[in-house]
């Protein structure tokens, strides 16, 4: 039951989204006796920043895990934000610190990034190709950068998305070599489609897997189905992949952290979750 003293984390997002993280995180914090709980509220976008500012004048509220199409309007609305953020231009996660202040990070790519890393792929000093460089590709390349890769390619059907995204990545991380303009993946080591391209069956691949050397590393973010046509195509190649599911449960631990509700590992949290059977 919720208390006037339950910790409130507020989901955000649009009032048509899934809202499943409440089923990864709050049978989690049953099963660990924590006085917490995620609550769904759909807020229109234009309603957003009065309603924003309105949530963290509750005295219970700890933070905000937030969603499309919020998260670009959140980062006006803090008071500070990680460098990930800065690079991403956008916030999944606000955290009101002790002395009140609004604090902004990004967790979408850190998920990918720890996922790649329990996996055995470290991509310190070797080259990546991101497709898709909007809400998800976005800090995902800044998490990348963040590990230390040698070289980003970026490519995203819309040229000025990539332009910016390049722009605020040689503003943070200036030794990074940068490439805009091709989704080509030869020569590159990971390639990461982070696009939507893959929601159905008869979705073009986002890359031209010919091109793939079985060395390369392929990662997805499309969750609908765990293996996409194209991790399949990678596959085939020899290549080896992460899902998009993956993502979704090596960020959550970063997040509990970020909330200060200590950790969790990917597979704790599957074993409790009620959102694994369609996630």
């Amino acid at each position: 039951m919720i208390s006037g003293t339950t910790t409130l984390i507020a989901h955000l997002g649009y009032p048509t989204s899934a809202f499943k993280a409440p089923l990864v995180y709050n049978p989690w914090f049953e099963k660990r006796g924590i006085d917490a709980v995620v609550v769904p509220m759909g807020v229109r976008a234009g309603d957003y920043p009065d309603f924003f500012r309105a949530l963290f004048s509750l005295t219970n509220v700890r933070g905000a895990l937030v969603t499309m199409p919020h998260k670009v309007t959140t980062i006006g609305l803090v008071d500070g934000m990680s460098p990930t953020a800065r690079v991403a231009g956008a916030a999944n996660a606000v955290v009101r610190r002790p002395d009140g202040t609004l604090h902004a990070d990004q967790f979408d790519g850190t998920g990918f990034v720890r996922g790649l890393l329990r996996k055995g792929f470290d991509p310190r000093g070797l080259r990546a190709l991101v497709v898709g460089n909007g809400g998800v590709g976005s800090p995902i390349a800044a998490s990348l950068a963040e590990a230390g890769v040698g070289g980003l390619g970026l490519y995203d059907p819309d040229t000025a998305v990539s332009a910016a995204l390049a722009g605020r990545l040689a503003e943070h991380f200036p030794d990074i070599e940068v490439a805009t303009g091709s989704a080509d993946p030869d020569g590159y080591d990971l390639v990461v489609n982070a696009s939507p391209l893959g929601m159905a069956d008869d979705d073009p691949l986002p890359v031209d897997v010919t091109r793939l050397a079985p060395t390369t590393f392929v990662g997805e973010v499309v969750m609908r189905q765990e293996f996409t046509p194209f991790l399949r195509a990678a596959m085939n190649r020899g290549c080896r992949v992460q899902v998009g599911k993956d993502m979704l449960y090596e960020q959550i631990p970063a997040y509990l952290e970020f909330f200060g509700f200590g950790s969790a590992t990917p597979d704790e949290l599957r074993a409790v979750s009620l959102a694994e059977d369609d996630a």
